[in-house]
């Protein structure tokens, strides 16, 4: 398994994430524990988490739950030394943590000692901001955003102030790195700005979605990412299990995250099934696994830090593991590149 930076931070991550937004809810604490088992036994270090899993579906008797299954795997497995571990500050509008406020300087420590309470440990590798106080073009909201609302001056403001208070973590030892999620070209430019001017840490990723399906990060954010040493924690690298197939021709799977969740958050379009079905000849034409294809492609990108995965059983598990041992030809990076022109942006 491939190890890259995280950032300028120093800290080393493989190349493939384990994602556990399913564990507490589509899966048992037992079987969150496995997949990560298995996960470190193929040479993953890296597990990402967040405050509000799990999301399938999102409720709130279940908030919390998956950072308690990792917590007791922890402390079950002694095995703290072995993995770097991600998770997220839940941002405005979420009503299941702190009656949905925004995020705050004053909710930063807050939302720490929870998140290290249910892992238990004293420390967070990577600590996250799920989505901006200011709103964010992510999750098809591309389609009508406009910022013309936002105040630039509060934005600011904001940012240092919590920046200062994240520094104030770093000293206390509770987090090692800062990351953003669900950021914008130009937002990530005034947190790396700010950073710079020393209100607080630099930050080293950020955790956008990214897949065949979804590539608006290769436009202005590829370009930052590469020249600001910003990696991309890709999520959703296989379009909420869009592009495994299992759910072309109509096929709709018993306890799958579309029959709980509807219309996978605006994925299931009719064009998202015929682009599917494109990169499946692709695949077919070389001989490779769909899933395996998808991943090993977001492994190819230049700006990838690493590709976050999720499973809910060990056979999705060890399929996609094996993305990491695919070396893709260039008649194959042709082929999917051709197959993106035809089929842009599908949801």
């Amino acid at each position: 398994m491939q190890k890259r930076p995280l950032g300028r931070t120093g800290i080393e991550v493989s190349a493939l994430c384990l994602g556990s937004m399913t564990w507490g809810s589509q899966n048992t604490p037992a079987e969150g524990h496995a997949q990560i088992d298995r996960a470190l036994e193929r040479g993953v270090n890296f597990i990402d988490t967040a405050e509000m899993y799990p999301t399938t579906p999102i409720s709130a008797e279940t908030t919390g739950r998956t950072e308690e299954i990792i917590g007791d795997w922890i402390k079950a497995s002694g095995r703290r030394a072995d993995v770097i571990l991600a998770t997220k500050h839940s941002g405005k509008g979420f009503q299941h943590a702190r009656d949905g406020a925004p995020i705050t300087a004053g909710s930063i420590p807050q939302a720490i000692e929870g998140s290290l309470r249910r892992l238990k440990t004293d420390h967070i590798d990577l600590y996250q901001f799920h989505w901006p106080n200011r709103g964010s073009y992510m999750f098809r909201q591309n389609w009508a955003f406009d910022p013309s609302a936002q105040n630039r001056a509060e934005t600011i403001a904001h940012m240092e102030e919590t920046l200062e208070a994240l520094q104030r973590e770093v000293a206390r030892g509770t987090i090692r790195a800062f990351g953003l999620s669900n950021e914008s070209a130009w937002g990530m430019a005034q947190w790396l700005r700010l950073a710079e001017a020393g209100h607080g840490p630099r930050a080293a990723t950020l955790q956008n979605e990214y897949s065949l399906l979804c590539r608006l990060y290769d436009t202005d954010l590829a370009e930052l990412s590469v020249n600001e040493d910003v990696g991309l924690l890709a999520f959703s690298p296989l379009a909420a299990g869009l592009l495994s197939g299992k759910y072309q021709h109509g096929a709709l799977p018993t306890g799958s995250r579309m029959a709980i969740n509807g219309d996978l958050g605006g994925r299931k379009t009719p064009r998202a099934f015929e682009a599917v079905a494109a990169y499946h000849d692709v695949a077919q034409k070389h001989g490779l696994d769909p899933v395996q294809l998808a991943l090993a492609w977001c492994l190819t990108r230049p700006f990838l830090a690493s590709a976050i995965f999720g499973a809910t059983d060990m056979n999705q598990l060890d399929l996609a593991l094996g993305a990491a041992d695919i070396t893709l030809a260039p008649e194959v990076l042709s082929d999917l590149d051709a197959t993106h022109k035809a089929h842009p942006m599908p949801f």
